[in-house]
């Protein structure tokens, strides 16, 4: 599961670098243009996905796409980690009052469904590829926190760690040069799999018109406008953004599943060993 999970990220990772590049050369069209083009015209050798209402390529903007995604995924995940691991990793081994004041702010969060959350920091921040990445990065920022605080609760009663503090050694120290690579090692596998859900979160942002703004290429955006061509027999315009979200979130999925079962396994390889 693992390695199809990396081939299909790696995929569109390619298709994410290469499309802007194959856009500006002039070998594809550019995803907003399409007044020369007809509208609502089905798959053909000229545009192989078809067009959507305003004539603009649907398989480009599906390719243009990928590439939105991965960035906003990316800059949104990569944001939660810089917060919500150091959080996590000062309230785990700290505890008192600065562990329950950061529990109970991060159980707050974490208590909010995922979506109704993302919709309304989308609403208040408004249209725009930081504030899409925003309105997801709050999400995941508990997730984050809860593992690496419960990591860092047990990692630091080990005898190591007390040896470190009775020779002098300070918080700080213990935490990076001790602990950072001993709670780590469970964030790669939430990762993954947040990512896969970021992708499905940011689809339903742009389904109800708080993603991205309508000149960025979007999925959700694109299923909402096939929306009202699709009882007339126009099915083109919905498949393949739909398809492409579901091949991305697959493949996460199953990278993430992959990384868990390959953890597990490791881990149950060392206590069999010791």
């Amino acid at each position: 599961m693992a390695r199809w999970g990396v081939v299909i990220v790696l995929i569109y990772a390619l298709v994410a670098v290469l499309t802007p590049l194959l856009v500006q050369l002039g070998w594809l069209p550019d995803p907003n243009a399409g007044l020369q083009n007809p509208i609502y015209a089905p798959p053909s050798p000229a545009h192989w996905c078809g067009t959507d209402r305003l004539g603009r390529d649907v398989c480009v903007r599906t390719l243009s796409a990928s590439g939105v995604a991965l960035q906003v995924v990316a800059l949104a995940l990569v944001v939660a980690l810089i917060v919500g691991v150091p959080l996590g990793m000062v309230s785990g081994y700290l505890g008192g009052w600065v562990d329950r004041l950061l529990v109970l702010l991060m159980d707050t969060l974490y208590t909010l469904p995922v979506l109704l959350l993302s919709v309304v920091l989308a609403f208040l921040l408004g249209r725009g590829l930081p504030n899409a990445a925003a309105a997801l990065c709050v999400v995941y920022i508990p997730q984050y926190f809860r593992v690496v605080r419960n990591q860092t609760a047990q990692v630091k009663a080990e005898l190591y760690v007390e040896a470190a503090r009775s020779l002098g050694a300070g918080p700080a120290w213990i935490l990076r040069s001790y602990l950072f690579r001993n709670v780590i090692t469970s964030v790669p596998v939430l990762l993954t799999l947040n990512a896969a859900d970021a992708v499905l979160v940011l689809g339903g942002l742009g389904f109800l018109g708080l993603g991205l703004p309508e000149t960025i290429p979007e999925w959700g955006g694109d299923l909402q406008q096939a929306l009202t061509a699709l009882p007339t027999g126009i099915w083109w315009t919905a498949l393949y953004p739909g398809l492409a979200m579901f091949v991305l979130v697959l493949g996460l999925s199953f990278l993430g599943e992959g990384l868990e079962s390959w953890l597990s396994g490791n881990a149950q390889t060392g206590r069999a060993a010791r």
